[in-house]
């Protein structure tokens, strides 16, 4: 039996999934520049969190690489960097309650306005004022994958009609999800719009001043996808009319740089980009690279497979 070379993020991975499957061996890359000297062995890769770009060329000088493994759910940081005849896989799933959560949570800060309230106890000032509710609302999750299920069971028991779109027009469960060319039908009846796509040509800049006219007064954008989905200069443009609403966990520039427009724009809830960041991050996407080199090692099938298009 050959053996097959894993390169993991950290030593006590093996541990932590109860051993590796038969016949693979690992090593450790954290993904500094100093990389172990399996380097012309090594066939799966797992990719650490926060690994930067001038790092992934690193991919191209291991001779026997067939696997590159993440641990997010995005891919578009490294769809330029994969060699050919390597498989690109993400971590789909491995994100979602915490990203729900925090979908949930920002939508019933900015619905209850508590970063006015928050301002106000900064202030020492006892400002009341009236709150719309969240029940009877609509809201579009426009990205309608696992992150997009997740946030729906959510929504829904707090009195939230939602409406889904993706890429087709499909059934889900018997839950209808229109497709993308429905969009400007569904945009004028949502108060809520969540931004769930992956960063492929077609939705780099999807949301730009047409797609923000076509949103109600008053509505709330939730963007927990990556910042390039949204025309920053348009956003901010409905954000200093005071005619929409947003919370951000990404931007376009990220991070925001000191001095930004969008720090001070009114009607703004914004995150560093930490919508997937929980203590079960980790343990999670540990779990499904344990399922992956599983399948790896017994040549069935790879999950969550990226194509070119990036999804």
């Amino acid at each position: 039996m050959r053996t097959i070379r894993v390169w993991l993020p950290e030593a006590d991975w093996v541990a932590a999934m109860g051993g590796l499957p038969d016949g693979m061996t690992a090593d450790v890359w954290a993904g500094g520049e100093d990389l172990p000297d399996s380097a012309d062995e090594a066939e799966f890769v797992v990719l650490p969190f926060g690994v930067p770009r001038s790092r992934l060329p690193v991919f191209g000088k291991l001779p026997r690489l067939r696997v590159i493994q993440l641990m997010s759910a995005g891919a578009e940081n490294v769809l330029g960097y994969v060699p050919p005849g390597v498989t690109l896989c993400t971590a789909r799933g491995a994100h979602d309650p915490a990203v729900a959560e925090w979908i949930m949570a920002v939508i019933l800060g900015q619905v209850r306005q508590l970063p006015r309230f928050m301002a106000a106890q900064q202030a020492g000032t006892w400002a009341p004022a009236v709150s719309e509710p969240l029940a009877g609302r609509t809201a579009l999750i426009v990205g309608y994958g696992s992150i997009g299920e997740a946030t729906e069971r959510l929504l829904v028991p707090f009195g939230v009609t939602v409406e889904r779109v993706a890429r087709h027009a499909r059934r889900v469960d018997q839950r209808v999800v229109a497709g993308v060319d429905d969009l400007p039908a569904l945009l004028p009846g949502a108060d809520i719009v969540i931004l769930l796509v992956p960063v492929t040509p077609d939705t780099t800049g999807l949301v730009d001043a047409r797609f923000l006219g076509l949103m109600r007064d008053h509505a709330l954008l939730v963007n927990a996808a990556r910042g390039a989905i949204v025309d920053t200069a348009a956003l901010l443009a409905e954000l200093n009319s005071g005619r929409l609403r947003a919370a951000l966990d990404v931007t376009d520039p990220e991070p925001l740089p000191p001095g930004h427009p969008l720090w001070s724009a009114p009607g703004l809830l914004l995150t560093p980009h930490v919508a997937g960041l929980s203590t079960d991050a980790v343990p999670r996407a540990r779990d499904i690279v344990k399922e992956q080199l599983a399948r790896y090692a017994a040549g069935e099938p790879l999950q969550n497979v990226v194509g070119p298009q990036g999804y």
